[in-house]
């Protein structure tokens, strides 16, 4: 038996095919009914998860942070490197920890916020180590990353479909932004010359985005696509 949409060979006891999703029909076969998993109107209900592990987690970053701090004021009698340490333990917690204390924590919320974290690591960087390349470097850089995670994500995650749209314009965006992030970093560092190595991932982001945006657009190549890859 072949699935009528897509065209793989299913087995006979298929209901619905694991490629493409439609459902499967046969005039010629009659399919075993089996037991549902869940009676008629009760759904499993979602466990919350244990907060064990969030605890863990914090309570090691937190011993972290306090241990270099301790450290680093015994042997240099001020905050030097611990800052670094602690800049870096925040970033990570605000991605890995933070969110999972919320029983259903939205990324398009928290991925800007751990974005600004990340700024806020970098200006300490630049402002400890008396550099001038978080204005004109690092926070364009982070801000633009910023707005297309998180454009990517919301989209994602409030539009039903279009995916390949997205995914396909994202890198788009990504890459036409090559070209300006090599121009930031020639006026940021006063660099003799513009080599133009930017052009080179700036034409693979586009070519590839540009494929994501055809596959949406021709429906016979995606379908193709998806039976020689099985995606």
């Amino acid at each position: 038996m072949y699935c009528i949409n897509c065209g793989v060979k299913l087995a006979d006891s298929e209901k619905k095919c694991p490629l493409c999703g439609v459902a499967v029909f046969h005039p010629d076969l009659i399919q075993p009914e089996g037991e549902p998993m869940y009676p008629n109107n009760v759904q499993p209900v979602p466990q919350r998860p244990s907060r064990a592990a969030q605890i863990v987690m914090t309570t090691m970053m937190l011993m972290a942070g306090l241990i270099s701090l301790a450290c680093d004021l015994q042997i240099s009698g001020k905050v030097t490197w611990s800052g670094y340490v602690i800049g870096a333990l925040l970033v990570g917690y605000s991605m890995m920890v933070l969110p999972f204390w919320f029983s259903r924590p939205n990324p398009v919320i928290f991925v800007p916020c751990s974005f600004a974290v990340v700024g806020a690591f970098l200006l300490y960087i630049n402002l400890k180590t008396g550099g001038d390349w978080f204005l004109g470097l690092a926070l364009p850089v982070t801000a633009v990353l910023g707005v297309i995670v998180t454009g990517v994500i919301a989209l994602l995650r409030y539009v039903r479909r279009g995916q390949l749209y997205i995914f396909g314009g994202a890198f788009l965006a990504l890459g036409l932004f090559m070209p300006v992030l090599e121009y930031l970093i020639y006026r940021t560092f006063s660099l003799e010359s513009f080599f133009g190595w930017s052009f080179y991932p700036l034409i693979a982001l586009v070519l590839f985005g540009g494929m994501l945006i055809f596959l949406a657009i021709c429906r016979p190549a995606r379908e193709r696509m998806e039976q020689n890859f099985f995606i």
